[in-house]
């Protein structure tokens, strides 16, 4: 299994293009995204990400949350650990919380779903997006899972 782990933020003139721009700036904005539970194969190689085919159906765990409260922070994370046998990723947001704090969390959290499972943590990698709120902001963390067929060449 491949996976690409990617972050964007950006404003926008309403709740949903600042949603759209910030899944533009992370590299997903032309795709279809397809929402999946937290489980990744066993031994799963991280990559960065190549260009997707417009219009692909796109699997991810997606991390994302949108305000228009001006001053707001506002932070989505993802934290991804990589086992032998199976990997786990969870996602969370905050506004106004300490993007450490929400980082400490997202560890605290897949290292217990690896734990419950018995695997080892072989590699843990965290994203995170945050940004001050100027008119309408939103921010993304995701997990986006690669196969040939959503690349485009």
């Amino acid at each position: 299994m491949r996976i690409a782990i990617v972050s964007g933020k950006d404003e926008g003139p309403t709740k949903l293009n600042a949603f759209d721009n910030a899944l533009t700036d992370a590299g997903i904005g032309d795709v279809n995204l397809i929402k999946v539970s937290s489980m990744l194969a066993g031994n799963t190689k991280v990559q960065k990400l190549p260009k997707l085919k417009a219009g692909a159906m796109v699997n991810c765990v997606l991390s994302t949350i949108t305000s228009n409260n001006p001053g707001d922070e506002i932070s989505a994370v993802v934290a991804v650990a990589i086992g032998e046998k199976l990997g786990c990723v969870i996602e969370i947001t905050g506004i106004n919380k300490d993007k450490d704090e929400l980082i400490d969390e997202a560890k605290m959290m897949v290292k217990y779903m690896m734990d419950k499972r018995g695997v080892e943590i072989k590699e843990l990698i965290i994203e995170q997006s945050t940004t001050t709120v100027e008119n309408i902001a939103s921010v993304v963390a995701s997990v986006v899972y690669l196969n040939e067929d959503i690349i485009e060449e």
